[in-house]
């Protein structure tokens, strides 16, 4: 057992499989009480179990940590709200919360149903609010906390995946402004967009040039929770972590502006300056798209 958490509380959305599970086991390794939340559903949302929570938090038991199991369903303000609650009722303060859980339910957009967008939408983004909505009045009272969303990166763009890259880049946009309302009392809020072997990434069809295990992210987010993390002030970043690799986005901001010197624009006008003046930000995702394309082509396994 470590003290790099030692006297805080960590909540972990999505802790019983995969990332989740090795982040709360690393918070409770480090010193942190840990409340461990998993509706325990398989990868598209379906049949939950309790077991999955309850086999974690029997794991830090074993381990001399200390941790509760909460197995609720975060998409809902009753859920979100259950689980910081049950930080309060079993150690009387939240430090921290990870919100981890989440679901896939690939389709093409142009075939996606609203039943394959609703619960993925609901499970990453609404489950993410729920919790942070939750705690943040509790960090608010007590001036200090730490909030921790995850993304993926993902959020440039799917193929198949519109629902969950919708998500994932609401996410992004949740922990901006979760840094931004928050600096005032204390709290901070960041993204973590891992890239891991998971269930979740077992599916990928293309060979994953940089990839990592759930532990490589876990240590990088226990980091996040420290109060040498608050101290150094980072709040309102998107990191990536990758076995060994670690990156951080950057802010959205402008890139080229072009003005309207006589009147307003007029169609005719934008078509003359846009190209030229202002242009495009190519997308990353395309090019690697048309690489993969082509190694498909070949009958071979395309990299990413």
């Amino acid at each position: 057992m470590g003290n790099f958490l030692a006297g805080k509380v960590v909540a972990v959305t999505g802790a019983g499989r995969g990332i989740g599970r090795a982040v709360a086991l690393a918070a409770a390794a480090e010193g942190a009480k840990v409340v461990v939340n998993d509706y325990g559903v398989a990868v598209d949302g379906a049949s939950p179990t309790s077991e999955v929570a309850e086999a974690v938090v029997k794991e830090i038991g074993a381990a001399g940590g200390d941790a509760v199991a909460v197995a609720d369903d975060i998409s809902t303000m009753a859920g979100g709200q259950r689980m910081v609650d049950a930080a309060l009722s079993s150690y009387g303060r939240l430090d921290g919360v990870v919100c981890v859980a989440g679901i896939l339910r690939e389709r093409m957009l142009f075939n996606m149903t609203e039943e394959e967008w609703d619960p993925v939408v609901a499970t990453h983004l609404k489950g993410t609010f729920t919790v942070f909505r939750a705690a943040s009045a509790v960090m608010r009272k007590q001036r200090a906390g730490t909030l921790i969303g995850f993304t993926s990166g993902n959020h440039q763009g799917s193929v198949s995946q519109a629902n969950y890259s919708a998500a994932k880049g609401g996410i992004i946009s949740l922990v901006r402004s979760a840094a931004l309302g928050l600096h005032k009392y204390g709290v901070t809020a960041n993204a973590v967009a891992p890239v891991a072997r998971t269930r979740m990434s077992a599916g990928v069809p293309t060979e994953l040039a940089e990839i990592g295990e759930p532990e490589d992210v876990a240590a990088f987010v226990v980091y996040l929770l420290s109060d040498g993390a608050r101290d150094a002030g980072i709040t309102g970043q998107v990191y990536t972590v990758a076995g060994p690799k670690i990156a951080v986005w950057a802010q959205p901001r402008e890139l080229r502006a072009a003005y309207a010197s006589e009147g307003p624009w007029t169609p005719e006008r934008i078509a003359e300056v846009l190209p030229g003046s202002v242009g495009v930000d190519p997308m990353p995702m395309l090019a690697q798209l048309a690489a993969m394309e082509v190694a498909a082509r070949a009958g071979e396994r395309p990299n990413a």
